[in-house]
């Protein structure tokens, strides 16, 4: 730091907004911008259309749904029955916008998870505005696509029939055969090389009404984000807040993969609930699908500004439970920890939970605790004072002047320990940011990891900081150079 913004261990306190202003200038220079902002301004609510993307498995829905959103957000495998929730996306064509929902492939007389997939489907066939229906043009119209044309008649929704696989134009003749599933002239289109998505873009925008139905996401309510590994109850969740069947549930691990959004009315307050795909392992060493449901998992967690990382209580803490929470830390979002189950264990679990948890999860001492059930519904309630905590410290500023007379106490009663013959001292200390409270202290030589928890344990102390982590960061006083 520069020799005229130096501040001494005994500046007044009347100096300590200018102090502050060059010591914040000075750490973001150091830091990068700490101050960036995770939320824009609250925008109005927009109700924007919505077009359902529906069809027979495998066909090329998701990876059609990639090419009109232009990035790899659904999760795509050439393996039938990848996605299986139904998931919107924001799209734009030509400045028109609408949502973009992507659907597992339907099946008749589906039996158990493909029962509960082909539900999924036919509820975003209801709830559309405008349906592609999907039909691989190189295999022509099965029976299955016959049966889906029924669905759709019946719902009584504009359709637009897409006849996938077309890249070249020795296959277009293939798509004419498509007239004979009576929904009008099919789009041939290369949803994998984006040949004719153009005028099939160019049909939907035609067809979709002024106004829609269905929110926007951007802007408006919080953002949380379920968390946790392989079913633990993560969609349970979900389905009690929602009081549907909004997303598939089956006691086979891994049933979700793309991550889920679900507009939520909890605590005469509402809510935008993410659930995500249960970590199973490190990313690196992930493979097929798990590996992209993966990273939809941890950019969904950087959308999001609370994680509420859910643990079976019926089991023990994991270290997969740990790293997850690491995760949630290293990202910086507020946290809330549900136990789900609650209703299973007697006495000597909860006993043993809770010497579990004092051994396991003392890192994260500082987050609310919940108990619920997600198949009873148990506890509820007490989500809505949980993230109202979590929200609250994640969003909680110092004063500077304040911050530095706790310092000064702090350095008086507990001095930084002696190393090398030397004491290194804390001169000055500005919090630079929120969204998680980032602190920057300046001192006269380096400051060892454990002091830093002290200090940061001291902070919680005097001043909450409840659900959320704290980043200190330490920039060491540079000499002056004599004259």
């Amino acid at each position: 730091m520069s020799d005229d913004i130096e501040p001494s261990a005994t500046a007044d306190l009347a100096d300590l907004d200018e102090l502050a202003a060059a010591a914040r200038a000075a750490a973001e220079e150091e830091f990068g911008d700490l101050e960036e902002l995770l939320l824009d301004e609250i925008e109005s609510d927009v109700l924007l259309p919505s077009v359902a993307v529906v069809g027979r498995p495998n066909v090329g829905k998701s990876t059609l749904v990639n090419r009109i959103i232009g990035r790899r957000e659904a999760v795509v495998e050439d393996v039938p029955g990848v996605t299986r929730d139904r998931v919107s996306y924001p799209a734009n064509w030509n400045g028109r916008e609408f949502l973009l929902v992507d659907t597992g492939g339907w099946q008749r007389d589906a039996r158990g998870i493909a029962g509960q997939i082909a539900a999924q489907a036919e509820r975003a066939i209801t709830m559309a505005d405008v349906v592609m229906f999907v039909v691989d043009a190189t295999v022509g119209a099965l029976e299955a696509d016959a049966a889906v044309v029924s669905v759709l008649r019946r719902a009584g929704v504009p359709v637009i029939l897409v006849a996938n696989k077309v890249d070249d134009n020795r296959t277009e003749s293939d798509a004419t055969a498509l007239w004979s599933l009576g929904l009008g002239e099919p789009y041939p289109v290369s949803a994998l090389h984006g040949r004719g998505s153009g005028d099939l873009l160019d049909a939907v925008v035609n067809a979709l009404p002024e106004v829609g139905t269905t929110r926007s996401k951007a802007g408006g309510p919080r953002r949380i984000a379920l968390l946790g590994r392989p079913n633990v109850g993560k969609s349970s969740l979900l389905n009690q807040l929602a009081e549907e069947s909004r997303v598939v549930v089956d006691a086979v691990a891994g049933t979700t993969v793309d991550p889920v959004d679900e507009l939520i009315v909890l605590g005469g307050q509402e809510w935008w609930f993410v659930d995500t795909a249960g970590i199973r392992r490190r990313v690196k060493e992930a493979s097929g699908h798990e590996y992209y449901a993966s990273l939809r998992t941890r950019a969904a967690l950087e959308k999001a500004e609370v994680a509420v990382v859910v643990i079976d209580a019926d089991e023990p803490i994991s270290e997969q439970d740990i790293r997850i929470l690491s995760l949630v830390i290293e990202s910086g979002r507020a946290l809330v920890i549900a136990y789900n189950k609650w209703d299973l264990l007697d006495e000597d679990r909860r006993h043993y939970l809770e010497r579990e948890i004092d051994r396991d999860l003392h890192m994260v001492a500082w987050a609310p605790r919940v108990n619920i059930s997600a198949r009873t519904g148990r506890h509820m309630e007490k989500l809505v004072p949980a993230l109202d905590a979590a929200l609250a410290g994640w969003e909680t500023r110092i004063p500077t002047s304040q911050l530095n007379t706790f310092l000064a106490s702090i350095v008086a009663s507990h001095p930084h320990p002696l190393r090398g013959g030397r004491q290194s001292r804390i001169l000055f200390g500005t919090q630079v940011s929120t969204r998680p409270p980032t602190f920057v202290l300046f001192a006269t030589g380096f400051l060892e990891a454990g002091y830093r928890r002290f200090i940061e344990r001291r902070l919680r102390e005097d001043y909450g900081f409840a659900g959320t982590p704290i980043q200190v960061n330490v920039r060491i006083r540079e000499k002056r150079r004599s004259r």
